[in-house]
């Protein structure tokens, strides 16, 4: 696959197996036993929530009608409030690093170059160019709705996919499947697309306190 450099990223993270290509399919529309009201599901909601503190390494893609980047990617959950997230090529070096704490976010580019913001999802879309819904991203990293219109559930009463609208923009999300090695169980492969846009996340591990 061609990789195609953003336009405000002045190194692009080469293109490396990623072993991202798990197909996604959309199930038929949920049973009552897959109810978002069962209690098979509140109670694994309730056991993902008491996740406060967690790490997941793997891999990132996002791939747009404008520029596709692939790279690693570990997110260091420290409190509800505080996250890191890395982005680094397959070498190791450091393309972006986001810390944000409250109300103040931080990113720190492959040049150095530091940038403070209040808001990290708009940070992000200004200087690199990609759109990335971190405000639900933690969420649906964890198997959870977040701030969804509508979410369906997998036979194991697991979140299977979910359709959140922001600024006109609707996101559709995709769980394909689980990293059952961990309790509660979480995602190991999740898709995010909307018109002309897509992110792959591929959670290789998991280490949860």
């Amino acid at each position: 696959m061609r990789v195609i450099p953003a336009k405000r990223l002045s190194v692009v993270i080469p293109v490396v197996t990623l072993l991202l290509s798990a197909c996604v399919s959309h199930q038929a529309p949920q049973g009552p036993g897959k109810s978002p009201d069962s209690v098979q599901w509140k109670q694994h909601q309730a056991q993902v929530r008491t996740v406060t503190h967690f790490e997941t390494r793997g891999a990132f893609a996002y791939l747009s009608d404008k520029q596709k980047v692939y790279a690693r990617f570990n997110w260091q959950q420290q409190a509800t409030d505080r996250y890191r997230l890395l982005l680094t090529s397959p070498i190791g070096s450091t393309e972006l690093q986001l810390d944000q704490q409250g109300n103040t976010v931080q990113l720190v580019d492959n040049k150095g170059q530091r940038y403070m913001s209040h808001d990290a999802q708009a940070m992000i879309t200004k200087l690199t160019g990609m759109q990335i819904p971190l405000d639900n991203l933690r969420q649906w990293m964890l198997g959870l709705p977040g701030n969804a219109d509508h979410f369906t559930l997998n036979d194991n009463y697991q979140l299977q996919s979910a359709d959140y609208s922001q600024n006109g923009v609707t996101w559709h999300v995709s769980i394909s499947s689980y990293n059952n090695t961990v309790s509660p169980a979480l995602p190991a492969n999740v898709e995010l697309t909307t018109e002309g846009q897509r992110i792959k996340l591929r959670m290789d591990s998991w280490t949860t306190q």
